[in-house]
């Protein structure tokens, strides 16, 4: 009886550090503010440039997830779009972007980019970043809603040592989904819209979803302010799509953006996520099945 109590106690506890650390995922405007006096802290601004000298966060750096965060090689012909980054490439960005072992890392976006922002969480989690990186929730107008003001000046960032620990663990390929995605412990899902699940809408030439996908799409985990729905609201979405306790869950979208939303739901419920990151572009060039069922 001691031994089922203590192990029903580890249980808890593992359960409530594990929800804890979901938890840190996100942060308010408020915990922002109280932190601006920090020199650990490192606030990036997905944008545009534009609209990013018109007015951010006081000390925040611009960053743009497309041509800042991805192998420069996505960004031209027909290659895959927005493929993950060597991490000599993605080493030698965020120390232009004042990111240190020292750094809290805090992403912002602004206007309706926060798929942008959630994949340039996701980059840095994959990096090795990710127990130090947080999403101001709402974005840039839930920083204005709360009363904060905004600035114009650009602040040079402060240049240290960094150190990547990037985990190929948390991405999949096309083999790894046909071969695994139907295994006991992972729920394969798509982020894109029901139109582009059911085939009603092509993407990369084809109609429908992988087979075995459930439906997630990514606008069913934020508010109308693109904040991201309470954990309850969120459990009944990846519930519906066949999503367990214990599961991990494994996701993909156009081009690997969208996903990365779905991901950091999933992470917020204590889920661990992976990201098919050449997405159903390489699915479709791949010529690989598609359903329109689920």
């Amino acid at each position: 009886m001691k031994y089922l109590l203590k192990l029903g106690l580890a249980v808890f506890a593992a359960y409530a550090s594990q929800s804890a650390d979901a938890s840190n995922l996100l942060v308010t405007p408020q915990w922002v503010a109280q932190q601006q006096g920090n020199e650990a802290l490192v606030l990036l601004h997905v944008g545009d440039l534009d609209d990013f000298e018109d007015g951010h966060i006081a000390g925040a750096q611009h960053v743009d997830a497309h041509m800042d965060l991805s192998d420069p090689s996505s960004h031209h012909g027909d290659a895959l779009v927005l493929e993950l980054p060597s991490a000599d490439q993605l080493h030698g960005k965020l120390v232009d972007l004042g990111v240190t072992d020292a750094s809290t890392i805090v992403i912002y976006w602004q206007g309706d980019e926060i798929t942008n922002a959630t994949r340039a969480w996701f980059t840095l989690h994959w990096a090795g970043l990710g127990a130090r990186t947080k999403l101001l929730d709402g974005g840039l107008d839930a920083w204005s809603a709360a009363g904060y003001p905004l600035s114009r000046e650009v602040t040079a960032a402060k240049r240290g040592v960094l150190t990547l620990s990037p985990n190929d663990a948390l991405v999949v390929d096309a083999d790894w989904v046909q071969a695994h995605s139907k295994d006991a412990g992972y729920r394969l899902l798509d982020a894109r819209s029901r139109a582009h699940y059911d085939g009603v809408s092509r993407s990369g030439g084809k109609s429908g979803h992988i087979p075995g996908a459930g439906s997630v799409p990514w606008t069913e985990l934020v508010d109308h302010d693109l904040k991201f729905r309470d954990s309850d609201a969120l459990a009944s979405v990846l519930s519906d799509a066949g999503v367990v306790e214990g599961d991990t869950v494994v996701v993909y979208c156009h081009i690997g953006q969208y996903a990365t939303a779905v991901m950091l739901a999933a992470k917020l419920l204590g889920h661990e996520a992976k990201l098919y990151d050449g997405a159903f572009q390489d699915w479709a060039r791949r010529d690989l099945p598609v359903v329109t069922e689920g």
